[in-house]
């Protein structure tokens, strides 16, 4: 548990003084609010046989915005005062004008909690967690002896927030969030090849520490370093491709999720805008973006302006059928905010972001989606990649695939990109495995300069026609 009870509106800025300070600068606009936020994060990295790193963080502000239209007003301070607040209020009401608003009703209340409220950091004993990277590192080496260099992490945060709004409602949440990763190195003939693997979410250090779990990320890590010793250079072609389950959805997140945003659509800068109700993928593909999902990486009890987190249909059967949406989008677009206002700190005005976006599955077993191939590749892993939001077209780097040829899984392949467009891509899926799968709690989303946890996932999809940029002569 935190060490104490976090409510800056009983201590650094007493609720009455605040909500007065608060409705004067929102008097006449649409909404607003304060957001305070307290955060502390720990980050260890054993690498090359020692620890390499050790860092801690502590930070703690507020943030008050005022909106009027398709203006707000943000000022944001590491000095949580009254004095401070009053600063910040001048500032922020200057987007109100000469007001006419009317203050948009708050936000449903919850008594949901969809993770524990546990202290990641001060939960483990250091000398624990030294111990733990330790034994990463040692049993990493022992599987192989090809291997020639373990990193491993461990990081976790605690970030708690209070948001005031100007009728009185106040909100609270606590989100812990954990990780530990697994690199490995082998060389085999004078060839380096690495293999990553890690994860984690919402959830005290305990599960992430156990043998059990971080022996399994080594073992993975090591599986795929092998695998890319034996990988020949991509082909390069217009090609059928199935993607794996789980960690490859971050090809949906990225070319087909930022697309769903209100904000893109309302500016009309989005591939999608003014596509509702239209059908913009193949029949039976069923997209959704939810933040209710226990101790997920991406999930949120509420977003970062009060409003609880849903289970968002997005695309339904191939037709496009919502968006999602902060409270200011929303409300320009005539429509019920959806839970995903959402900003990095207290020193980020909110947004539409995601949270945990996947595909639903099909029917189909996913062996016989990869034999379906004629030509192409089976794409398992993925690295980072680059999206167009205004036309979706994006490039993705594979971190593990393979070569198939008339239904056979043949040598894996380096260097492969994924390059195409999300809306083209959408149309040109055949079928969808039964193996939906979430990814192990691992992505980080960015947008505007502003970083965000989210969590994505899909069944094994195959699509037709998607070209695929290799070296192979």
């Amino acid at each position: 548990m935190p060490s104490e009870t976090y409510r800056p509106f009983a201590s650094a800025l007493p609720e009455d003084e605040a909500l007065s300070i608060l409705k004067s600068a929102t008097d006449g606009a649409d909404d607003g609010e304060i957001f305070v936020e307290r955060r502390k994060s720990e980050a260890l990295v054993f690498d090359d046989g020692r620890l390499r790193t050790a860092s801690y963080d502590a930070s703690e502000g507020f943030g008050l915005r005022a909106v009027r239209g398709e203006v707000a007003g943000y000022a944001h301070s590491t000095d949580v005062s009254i004095p401070a607040l009053r600063r910040a209020a001048e500032t922020a009401r200057l987007a109100v004008g000469d007001g006419g608003g009317t203050l948009a009703p708050p936000p449903p209340s919850t008594n949901r909690h969809l993770y524990t409220d546990e202290d990641p950091i001060g939960g483990t004993p250091f000398p624990v967690k030294i111990e733990t990277l330790r034994e990463i590192d040692a049993f990493s080496r022992d599987l192989d002896p090809r291997v020639v260099q373990v990193s491993a992490t461990l990081a976790a945060s605690l970030q708690e927030v209070a948001i005031l709004r100007p009728d009185g409602v106040q909100v609270r949440d606590v989100r812990p969030m954990t990780r530990v990763n697994v690199s490995v190195i082998v060389e085999q003939n004078g060839r380096r090849e690495t293999g990553t693997a890690g994860g984690g979410g919402r959830v005290g250090l305990d599960g992430l520490i156990d043998p059990a779990d971080w022996q399994a990320k080594a073992r993975e890590a090591l599986r795929i370093a092998l695998v890319n010793l034996d990988a020949i250079p991509a082909p390069a072609g217009v090609m059928e491709v199935a993607l794996g389950p789980g960690w490859p959805g971050i090809l949906l997140h990225e070319a087909i999720g930022h697309g769903l945003e209100g904000d893109f659509n309302r500016k009309g800068s989005s591939a999608f805008a003014g596509l509702m109700g239209k059908q913009v993928a193949a029949r039976g593909v069923t997209v959704l973006d939810d933040g209710t999902i226990p101790d997920r990486r991406g999930s949120i009890t509420v977003d970062d302006e009060g409003t609880p987190s849903r289970r968002n249909v997005l695309i339904e059967d191939g037709i496009l059928v919502g968006y999602m949406q902060d409270r200011q989008n929303a409300r320009l677009m005539g429509v019920d905010p959806t839970g995903n206002g959402r900003r990095q700190s207290y020193a980020h005005a909110p947004m539409p972001r995601m949270t945990n976006t996947y595909m639903l599955g099909g029917e189909a077993d996913p062996a016989a989606l990869v034999a379906d191939i004629k030509d192409g590749i089976w794409a398992v892993g993925f690295g980072g990649g680059q999206v167009d939001i205004t036309n979706g077209k994006f490039v993705f780097s594979c971190t593990e695939a393979y070569r198939v040829q008339n239904g056979k899984v043949g040598a894996p392949v380096k260097g492969a990109t994924l390059i195409g467009d999300g809306p083209t891509s959408l149309q040109h899926i055949r079928a969808l495995g039964n193996d939906m799968a979430l990814d192990p709690g691992m992505g980080n989303c960015g947008k505007d300069g502003q970083w965000v946890p989210v969590g994505v996932g899909q069944p094994t999809v195959l699509m037709d026609r998607l070209t695929v940029g290799g070296s192979a002569a």
